[in-house]
């Protein structure tokens, strides 16, 4: 079962969650393409005006899936590959097309959420899906709409919106190593309002992460989730969106001295990220017009304990303001846009003084920023695109980006060809310049990172609309490429550095969307990514770390009848290399990580309106794997859950 999943995407010419998923629609009934999303453009857009590869994470999806974690779900999507250090609550890391975790840009309802005091990437680990009705992600260049951390794409998260007068749900679920998730949503909405409160417990008594010892390492973590708006008049509307999330995770340290593995240890993070945004829309002349204010602030907070003493401790505070003006004429098929942004960061980080270095820090970042985007519309089949950004940043110099797309459906209605090209900046995080941990230092002259990046795309509908293959090249070149462990064999001492040369990203993503029957669905995907970063000591090319070359998913989702919904999901993760340190003073050594196959079964029952019956089935072939070198993953698990409507 080792090759099953790549081998039934091969057969099949797979991929799940396509970017334009119009699979069950009658031939030429490009419904879902009409469904709208908000990220691939300052104004929201139907899939068919972007020529974006984009992925839609439905309610129905979340529903099906029963996942716990945002980061379970996004395991099936194309492009994107998922590393996990251990168990529940380990930090986890999301790379898209073959690029750095802090290439991606990850928003909640607008807030960008991006934790700049843990190197400007998103921990996925504590992100349930609590309160969460949809999930964008869009690959490929976003800087000239987004700035500098979409380098490589987005993941827009957007929130339930209450739509009945009275609406409340509980649900609690129970399963292996100690794991138990509870939560409760409560909403009421109408013509004029809406507002939605979610929120969850989840706990685990864990497993042990080290490859020796026994230590089980658990977790905790409690979120609650708002979001509300109120339109008094039919031009003009407010709404307030927030979340916060605080809980703890025990982890092993790394034994420097003797394996170089991590070993059992009486190590606790406490961690609480806050987010919210508030925003008001005003349009005029039946919505042609249209002008949105909002602010946008996002807190990280990370205190580590060691023996159950305060070892350090890190927090990053970022305010955004942010201005829009839109403009809408010829019957939509034109659209300007205006954005105007003032962002703020504050950094701070606390700990012991080391013979390498003093971790007190306190930094402080400004950025301001202007963007233009312009759309056009031709003949009904002719989509194009243009948006330029400048960012002005305090510490680098001035940053242009820049976005071209274009897409275009042909005279049949079941093909639509589609290709971008765009460039992208990311700036230098707050640990690479002034970071320090163990034996890291930070540097502090260290240069942007630049990127060009193309692709291209043909979508096409078969079998009557009853099959959607989508297939998309990608190409991206990054330069000044930011190695953030540079080992000095004189002071034994880490540091970050730019890389000379360019670092090469390309692959192909193929994507299957099917109706089998009336009952039955399949979703499918495979991703094949070649990236590579100049390597001085061996004066070639070296395989980036942790990103598998081949990536694949299946699913299949059976609802016989309207109470009772199965969903079988199979993944494929190929073999990848990662990084060893092993004991000091020794330079670290590049490892293989084997390949696996996840097998996963979810099933739930709708007894009547009411109440329901859910279980889940993991990893079920119980297969032993590391996603990142030493930290051992969870094998076989069960969960099984109930839920209970009061006003379905």
């Amino acid at each position: 079962m080792k090759y099953f999943a790549l081998a039934s995407l091969l057969a099949v010419s797979a991929v799940t969650y396509n970017n334009h998923a119009y699979a069950q629609q009658p031939k030429n009934e490009y419904s879902n393409l009409q469904e709208i999303v908000v990220t691939a453009s300052h104004q929201p857009i139907s899939l068919q005006q972007s020529a974006s590869a984009i992925s839609v994470i439905s309610a129905k999806d979340i529903e099906n899936s029963h996942a716990t974690m945002v980061s379970d779900l996004l395991r099936d999507v194309p492009g994107l590959a998922i590393n996990r250090s251990g168990v529940l609550g380990s930090t986890t890391q999301l790379r898209m097309r073959g690029a750095e975790g802090n290439h991606v840009l990850v928003m909640i309802d607008g807030v960008e959420v991006n934790d700049a005091s843990q190197g400007d990437e998103f921990n996925w680990a504590h992100l349930p899906v609590t309160g969460i009705e949809r999930i964008e992600i869009v690959r490929g260049p976003q800087s000239a709409l987004w700035g500098s951390d979409a380098v490589a794409g987005v993941v827009n998260i957007l929130t339930q919106k209450a739509n009945k007068p009275l609406q409340s749900s509980v649900y609690s679920e129970a399963g292996s190593h100690g794991t138990n998730h509870s939560g409760f949503s409560l909403g009421s909405g109408g013509d004029a309002y809406h507002i939605n409160l979610n929120g969850s417990h989840v706990s685990a008594d864990g497993e042990n992460i080290s490859r020796h010892g026994g230590e089980e390492d658990g977790y905790r973590n409690t979120t609650l989730n708002l979001n509300a708006g109120w339109k008094p008049l039919e031009n003009l509307s407010f709404s307030l969106t927030g979340r916060q999330t605080e809980g703890e995770n025990e982890f092993d340290e790394i034994d420097s001295f003797v394996t170089g593995l991590p070993q059992d240890a009486d190590k606790e993070s406490e961690f609480r990220q806050r987010f919210a945004r508030l925003q008001t829309d005003f349009s005029l002349f039946d919505d042609h017009w249209q002008q949105r204010l909002a602010v946008s602030v996002s807190r990280h907070n990370n205190d580590e304990f060691t023996n159950g003493s305060l070892s350090g401790d890190k927090s990053i505070r970022k305010k955004q303001y942010s201005y829009l003006n839109a403009l809408n004429w010829a019957d939509n098929t034109q659209q300007l846009s205006f954005l105007a942004e003032h962002e703020t960061e504050d950094f701070s980080q606390r700990g012991t003084a080391q013979p390498w270095g003093d971790p007190n820090q306190d930094r402080k970042r400004r950025t301001d920023s202007l963007a233009l985007e312009y759309r056009i519309t031709l003949w009904d089949d002719l989509t194009l695109a243009a948006s330029v950004r400048h960012d002005d940043n305090d510490e680098f110099q001035n940053a242009n980006t820049r976005r071209f797309e274009a897409s275009y459906t042909l005279p049949n209605g079941d093909t639509r060809l589609r290709g971008t090209y765009g460039t992208a900046i990311k700036n230098p995080t707050f640990t690479e310049r002034f970071g320090f941990f163990t034996n890291f230092q930070g540097n502090p002259g260290l240069q942007p990172e630049e990127s060009k990046s193309w692709e291209v795309g043909v979508d096409q509908t078969l079998l009557g609309g009853g099959l959607l293959l989508g297939i998309t090249y990608f190409n991206a070149r990054l330069e000044n490429e930011i190695d953030g462990f540079v080992y000095d064999p004189m002071t034994f001492a880490f540091t970050a550095e730019n890389i000379n040369g360019t670092s090469d990203r390309q692959g192909v993503e193929v994507t299957l969307d099917a109706r089998l029957a009336a009952t039955l669905g399949l979703k499918a995907s495979y991703t094949y990514v070649d990236a590579t970063q100049p390597d001085s000591a061996v004066d070639r090319d070296a395989d980036e770390l942790r990103r598998p070359r081949h990536l694949g998913s299946v699913s299949l989702n059976w609802s016989p009848t309207s109470q009772f919904n199965v969903n079988l999901n199979a993944q494929y993760n190929g073999s990848q290399d990662d990084e060893f340190f092993p004991p000091w003073p020794q330079p670290s050594q590049v490892v293989r990580l084997d390949d696996y196959t996840l097998l996963n079964l979810s099933a739930s029952f709708q007894m009547n309106k009411q109440l329901s019956f859910y279980t889940r089935l993991d990893n079920i072939l119980d297969d032993n794997y590391e996603e990142v070198y030493g930290y051992q993953t969870l094998g076989f698990g069960a969960v099984v859950g109930v839920r209970y409507n009061f006003a379905p």
